[in-house]
């Protein structure tokens, strides 16, 4: 029987006419023959699909008139297995089956307007629905080609997969601005879908449009639509128009491009990886040329502050530079002579605790150029708002020299990437793939709207065409760009099977063909379970638990959670391991001690899983004594443990989103807390993460103590919220409320209007050198660089654990090497002390010539220095990270 849907929206009217409407699309066209309806499914009914090549389709008291008809056939009340596989949110429709048609008869349908009508045993319609048909555009127009621009002997071709248009045109524009454009009819190829056209050697450089005629659900007509290409290379400013262009041109790579040696790379777990955006990396830098802050030509300037900065990580161990997003964007004007700007001297001169600030940034947050990204308009450009110039091919050869200054800095880079939705749909401007297809690119909602989970129009990597569209981009940034990793923003709104497809074509790649090692190239990204993917609704997804195996690395919210303390969304307060949780609560904290103690069991469980790799089949000791794996251990009604091999876990505790790790020290601290007790809390979760199994990744500035005066959304909060100073002067803590989070200005205020509290240079710079030497203790043993789920569990045990455990809220992991893969160290052990209080810890089984690390014996935190090690007695200082070892005899010379 039918569904609820029917119920309410199918229902006859008590007037005769159907209900429902043709501008909802109920019905599914999933295969070349089949279609899924939440209809009437009844003996005697009649069911069929009706067409109109010229949108002519209306809903009268006669049912639906207007178009030509092809009968169908039902099935089946319910879809069977292999249906519900990939359509798994629409178990309760029924299954309708297409009579026998000719396919130029169904293509023809398929370039027009469609319905579904159900008639009762007396003839008259009792339903009708519109239809979503991107099932049967896979079926119908499967392609694996190339599509945009490609050229052979330097004569450009020009392919665009448009199935449901009825016509194309191309128009070429000899400059970005002409007025005037040459009309060229394109070629339509019905096996595949295909429209293209071959044009001449003169054409390269010149800038052009597709000129669609196409039926258009949103707006239930045929629409002339003139847009961009989807497999855009290069564009006008504002992204007005595409460019033909040959990426491989020498004139657009700069001088040594082809021979660029990429720095040293064996495995995923030496990765350690810095979260940077683009704008922020140079704009408040004053030893960049001024014309180049701000853009990629300033990673070309070596003797510059934040170069200089970026070398010394990179010397300390630092290997990978994560760039937030810097494909095409819809979000920033990038026509720079619009921009504005706040008067810093002024809002300088403001009250750390005032609002003035805000109000300022307020007034012109969409007309600046500053916005973090995430709004996809064209997935294989570089962003013109980061180039010299955004007309033409300046972004293509100055992103190359942007990965070439960093790679010849020591450093990788990774690509932050945003294929899970785009900026618009429909017929908006900014709109490009619906334009062309409508209906398709998007992952749509049982009425056939554009689903919106993401906050913007959530694509579906389920459809051939748009994974491909996916594959084939990052294919391009690999090859084109020499890209070394990509960052999947909401990854698990792709399905599993996109993601593998993605690991499966990067690895195709290699040297000899392409000019790269795609099996370097590292993904990962975040595998939150959520919207209308969540468990596994449209497919399996690609989340935390379904990726295990796959070598595809996602992000540890578990161990982020447990060292900060609370989550995204609970109170701000809430503390964690590392910022003072039952030894120094702060006010907001009223729970009993028992209570409190039993929540820092549980986090410091989820930090131990970190630290090992979050393998989901490592055995830990609980509070209780009971020895549990990894993936029995509870987190927020999940398991905490999850991955396979030590490279699926991404440990971290600070990123773009939500505050800055330093701002959430602030923010959940006891107010007595001093700023060097703070400073310390910050260094001791820092810690965690590098000293953790699989990939640590920091956020740009985490290393010298990075605020944003409490933004916990700074994705449109401008330069003045989002400032990174490499001269260290200020870590722009104390610069007004923040622009987001108005209701906890209250809050706020206490904390930003405390002179107390604002770290000063010498702060900043020994922060910074504490983070490098941990980079270098991380460097010097590949202790901390297991590589296998096997070493892990042999060689990694944590102490002080159970009912018995000595020291509670200390955490003691000992590596060790019982494989001989460290030269220099026999063992390590590493003790996490976030209490304000030096502790003394001692263990039979640590009866060793421990000696403190090298790098703590000179560190620049005299604190840590004070540790000390006799006869299997340790003391460490209050907020204190720890590292002994063992040190290797050394080799006698014959």
């Amino acid at each position: 029987m039918a569904g609820c849907a029917y119920n309410t929206l199918m229902k006859i009217d008590t007037h005769g006419a159907p209900s429902g409407s043709l501008s909802k699309q109920h019905a599914h066209w999933i295969n070349a023959g089949t279609f899924l309806w939440d209809a009437p499914a009844l003996p005697g009914y009649q069911y069929a699909l009706v067409y109109s090549p010229e949108a002519a389709l209306s809903l009268t008291t006669d049912g639906v008139v207007g178009g030509r008809e092809i009968g169908l056939r039902l099935v089946s009340n319910k879809p069977g297995v292999d249906v519900l596989r990939s359509h798994p949110y629409l178990r309760d429709y029924a299954v309708f089956q297409l009579a026998e048609t000719p396919r130029e008869t169904l293509v023809r349908a398929l370039k027009g307007q469609l319905a579904l009508v159900a008639r009762g045993p007396d003839g008259r319609v009792v339903a009708a629905s519109g239809v979503q048909i991107p099932g049967a555009l896979d079926a119908f127009f499967p392609y694996e080609g190339a599509l945009g621009v490609t050229l052979s002997a330097g004569i450009p071709s020009l392919r665009v997969w448009a199935p449901t248009a009825q016509k194309v045109r191309l128009h070429l524009f000899d400059e970005a601005g002409s007025n005037v454009a040459a009309q060229i009819a394109m070629t339509w190829e019905t096996a595949s879908g295909v429209w293209s056209v071959q044009g001449g050697a003169d054409w390269l450089g010149k800038y052009y449009l597709y000129e669609v005629h196409v039926f258009t659900p949103a707006t239930g007509k045929v629409e002339t639509n003139l847009v961009t290409d989807p497999y855009s290379f290069s564009l006008s400013m504002n992204s007005q128009r595409s460019q033909i262009v040959d990426l491989n041109d020498p004139t657009l790579a700069p001088p040594g491009w082809q021979t660029l040696a990429k720095p040293a790379f064996t495995t995923p777990e030496d990765m350690v990886i810095y979260e940077l955006h683009i704008r922020d990396f140079s704009i408040s830098d004053e030893s960049v040329p001024a014309e180049y802050r701000g853009t990629y030509k300033a990673f070309t300037m070596n003797g510059s502050r934040g170069m200089q900065h970026l070398a010394g990580l990179a010397e300390a161990g630092l290997t990978h530079i994560h760039l937030l997003p810097a494909f095409d964007i819809a979000s920033v004007n990038e026509d720079k002579s619009t921009w504005q700007t706040v008067d810093a001297a002024a809002l300088a001169s403001a009250p750390a605790d005032g609002s003035a600030q805000a109000t300022a940034l307020m007034a012109i947050k969409d007309a600046d150029g500053f916005n973090w990204g995430y709004d996809p308009r064209h997935y294989t450009v570089p962003a013109g708002a980061y180039a010299s110039d955004p007309n033409g091919p300046a972004r293509i050869v100055e992103f190359r020299e942007m990965v070439q200054a960093l790679n010849q800095s020591g450093l990788r880079v990774v690509m932050d990437v945003v294929y899970n939705h785009t900026n618009a749909s429909g017929q908006s401007p900014n709109a490009v793939l619906d334009r062309i297809v409508p209906g398709y690119y998007h992952r749509l909602n049982t009425d056939g709207g554009v689903e919106r989970s993401t906050c913007c129009e959530n694509t579906a990597t389920e459809h051939d065409l748009m994974r491909k569209l996916m594959i084939d981009s990052l294919v391009t940034w690999a090859t084109a760009y020499k890209v070394d990793g990509f960052r999947f923003d909401l990854m698990g709104h792709h399905m599993l099977a996109d993601m593998q497809a993605v690991r499966a074509a990067l690895d195709a790649l290699t040297m000899e063909k392409d000019g790269v090692d795609g099996q370097s190239i590292y993904v990962y990204g975040e595998g939150w379970d959520f919207g209308e993917v969540a468990n596994g609704a449209r497919g399996k997804n690609a989340t935390q638990f379904n990726l295990s195996g796959t070598g595809i690395g996602v992000f540890n919210d578990r161990l982020r959670d447990a060292v900060r303390g609370g989550g995204p969304f609970s109170d701000l307060r809430e503390q964690g391991f590392a910022t003072g949780l039952l030894f120094s609560n702060n006010a907001a904290e009223t729970r009993s001690v028992q209570d409190v103690t039993a929540r820092l069991n549980e986090y410091s469980d989820w930090i131990r899983l970190g630290l090992a790799g979050n393998l989901a089949g490592y055995p830990i000791v609980r509070a209780d004594g009971t020895e549990v794996m990894g993936r029995l251990v509870g987190y927020n009604g999940a398991a905490t443990a999850y991955t396979a091999d030590p490279h699926e876990n991404i440990v971290y505790v600070s990123a773009h989103d939500n505050e800055t790790l330093f701002d959430a020290v602030q923010i959940k601290a006891p107010a007595e807390a001093n700023l060097d007790e703070r400073i310390r809390m910050n260094n001791v979760a820092l810690s965690v993460v590098m000293f953790s199994q699989g990939v640590p990744f920091f956020h740009a500035g985490d290393d010298i103590l990075r605020s944003k005066s409490l933004d916990r959304n700074s994705y449109n909060s401008g330069d003045w919220f989002n400032k990174l100073d490499w001269s260290y002067h200020s870590n722009n803590w104390g610069v007004g409320l923040p622009l987001e989070g108005a209701d906890k200005w209250e809050l706020f205020r206490p904390l930003l209007g405390n002179p107390a509290l604002k770290p000063g240079e010498a702060d900043i710079r020994q922060a910074s050198a504490v983070f490098r030497e941990f980079l270098r203790i991380r460097k010097s043993s590949p202790l901390f660089r297991l590589q296998t789920a096997n070493q892990i569990q042999r060689m990694l045990t944590f102490l002080n654990t159970g009912p018995q455990q000595n020291q509670p809220g200390m955490i003691v992991m000992r590596l060790n090497d019982v494989d001989n893969l460290d030269p220099a160290y026999s063992e390590i052990v590493v003790l996490f002390n976030p209490r304000p209080e030096m502790l003394r810890y001692s263990d039979p089984a640590l009866t060793g010539e421990y000696r403190l690390h090298p790098l703590q014996q000179q560190s620049a935190d005299p604190e840590v220095r004070l540790a000390t090690n006799t006869q299997g007695a340790f003391t460490v200082p209050a907020e204190t990270t720890a590292v002994f070892v063992i040190q290797r005899p050394a080799k006698r010379a014959d």
